[in-house]
């Protein structure tokens, strides 16, 4: 069966009149094809100079991973998301509202309901050649054909706005990974932010480790922390490419990440689940203890998952890249020290601990990692501080690694003469390098490099940091809950919050890969755009999803 061409989009015909001084237009098609069509409204768009403020593209697109995409724009004020999913399942998915609608022949009747829900009235749709049931489908359901294959929504519905900030002045707390990637996704987008680090630099906390690590999760099952885990390490790849690149202008090497199984039943499971979802071979691809054992140079009995687009990178240097990159957009205050956060009728403000007003701004995006445990608003989230020691070694002490190894532990290759290993798990608040945790590091790395009794009796030399930990190990992303709600609270939208609050928190062992895309759905949630992820994934980001009661039975 021939599969019907891509649908036509004349733009500027179509669409200008109806964009204009709008702040946001969203387009859905039913089908990317090449992106010409993309392209052309873009250019289209890009034209017009009475255009809405933003643009926002959304598409069902064949090929790529499973889940949704946001791609990066030389012009930050348009957005592009790819939806590697079937047009019904994706529109179950969507948080978005459409100004206009293109679908193809023959599609759509189906779902017809689920789309009607994303438009507002007023919403365009056109139908290439469209059929009888097409066009029955969507005037059953408000939607007015002015000529074949062309309609205007016209429900009388009541339409809930999207939320989003006027304006746009926002303060961050705390410069590391989350904090620096917030700053750059809303300046950006236009917005003047305040950045409040109480040390003298960026990145001194749990992001100045000399080399963090980024690879992905898999699973069997492909379960929510795997998608998320997609998601945001592909989303990472290619905003780090954007910022000048990894190994470029920042920092580290995408020299790719070898997960070593545990042992042989592991490594069946290892295997089983590339044979399941038959990921490309540059995102996740299987090695044979023969092959894991030639790339490494040395013996490794059961073989492991190789993530050739992994590597690692030192956290200063992306916060450095993800700073610069703001311009004039951001000031920065640097060595505030310890600050109380007061909440104002307009918006919040940061109090020094002289009593003195640091700033003020309608927004405060709390992501200063464990400190968040520190401030009133935040102490009673579900946050730990997980001790992490790391273990520094010499260059030469260590078989010279083409990649980077992981399993209990991980080891990097050779930096400015250090190898990075670790990282510990200590439930305690030592802020002191110690033997004991050497010692775990050092036998972990044994393990790892396949020789129990390989002489690494190096000196203590490492670095301790406290990750920010959430009971399900994801971060904390949105808006952030009163935390004193009263009742029964069964969803997520009924969550009372605390308005003009944010949070960018929890990032436990993976902030580079978590920073970029957690800070980009913070900044689309804010400006009221289509989110960059599937609901049940955006939801399981929220900070009140550790208050919601269910039902009783």
């Amino acid at each position: 069966m021939t599969r019907p061409a891509s649908v036509t989009l004349n733009a500027e015909m179509d669409l200008a009149a109806h964009w204009r001084g709008r702040q946001h237009f969203t387009v859905f098609a039913s089908d990317y094809g090449n992106g010409h069509a993309f392209r052309a409204l873009a250019a289209a768009w890009q034209a017009d100079p009475a255009r809405s403020h933003r643009l926002h593209f959304l598409a069902i697109a064949a090929g790529g991973l499973p889940g949704f995409e946001r791609v990066l724009q030389d012009d930050a004020r348009i957005t592009l998301g790819l939806l590697h999913s079937p047009l019904a399942a994706a529109l179950s998915q969507l948080d978005a509202q459409f100004d206009a609608v293109y679908l193809r022949r023959e599609e759509g009747a189906d779902c017809a309901r689920a789309l009607a829900k994303l438009c507002v009235p007023g919403t365009l749709l056109r139908i290439d050649t469209p059929t009888q049931e097409q066009g029955d489908a969507f005037a059953a359901l408000g939607f007015e054909f002015t000529q074949p294959g062309q309609a205007v929504f016209e429900s009388r519905k009541p339409v809930r706005a999207r939320a989003s900030v006027a304006d746009r002045r926002a303060i961050v707390l705390g410069a590391g990974l989350a904090g620096a990637a917030a700053c750059e996704r809303l300046c950006a987008r236009g917005w003047q932010v305040t950045l409040v680090e109480r040390h003298a630099q960026a990145a001194t906390e749990a992001s100045g480790n000399h080399a963090g690590i980024s690879m992905p999760l898999l699973s069997k099952d492909d379960n929510i922390p795997t998608r998320l885990s997609r998601a945001a390490f592909l989303f990472a790849l290619a905003y780090w490419e954007r910022l000048g690149g990894i190994g470029k202008a920042i920092t580290g090497d995408l020299c790719g990440v070898l997960q070593l199984a545990r042992d042989d039943a592991h490594a069946v499971v290892q295997r089983q689940v590339i044979e399941r979802w038959n990921y490309p071979k540059d995102f996740a691809d299987w090695l044979d203890p023969q092959a894991a054992s030639a790339l490494l140079g040395f013996a490794t009995p059961d073989g492991g998952w190789l993530f050739r687009r992994g590597g690692w990178a030192r956290p200063s240097s992306v916060c450095a890249a993800m700073l610069a990159a703001c311009g004039d957009k951001l000031e920065q205050r640097f060595g505030v020290g310890t600050v109380s956060a007061q909440g104002l009728d307009d918006g919040w403000r940061l109090i020094d601990a002289a009593g003195e007003v640091v700033v003020q701004a309608p927004v405060l995006i709390v992501a200063n990692g464990t400190g968040a445990l520190s401030l009133e608003q935040s102490a009673g989230l579900p946050l730990a501080a997980i001790r992490g020691q790391v273990t520094h070694l010499d260059e030469g002490s260590l078989p010279a690694l083409p990649v980077v190894l992981c399993r209990e532990a991980y080891l990097t290759p050779a930096s400015d003469g250090i190898h990075s290993a670790g990282a510990s798990y200590d439930d305690d608040s030592d802020a002191a390098l110690r033997q004991s945790s050497q010692d775990e590091n050092l036998s972990k790395l044994r393990s790892l490099l396949g020789d129990p009794d390989a002489a690494l009796d190096a000196p203590l030399h490492g670095r301790v940091g406290f990750r920010c930990v959430a009971p399900d190990r994801l971060p904390l992303v949105g808006a952030l809950p009163d935390p004193r709600p009263t009742g029964r609270l069964e969803r997520l939208r009924d969550m009372p919050r605390q308005p003009g609050l944010y949070g960018l928190l929890g990032y436990a062992s993976r902030g580079l890969t978590w920073a970029p895309l957690a800070a980009e759905l913070l900044a689309a949630q804010l400006e009221g755009e289509p989110v960059p992820l599937e609901n049940a994934l955006a939801q399981a980001l929220d900070p009140a999803r550790f208050l919601i009661r269910m039902p009783s039975r």
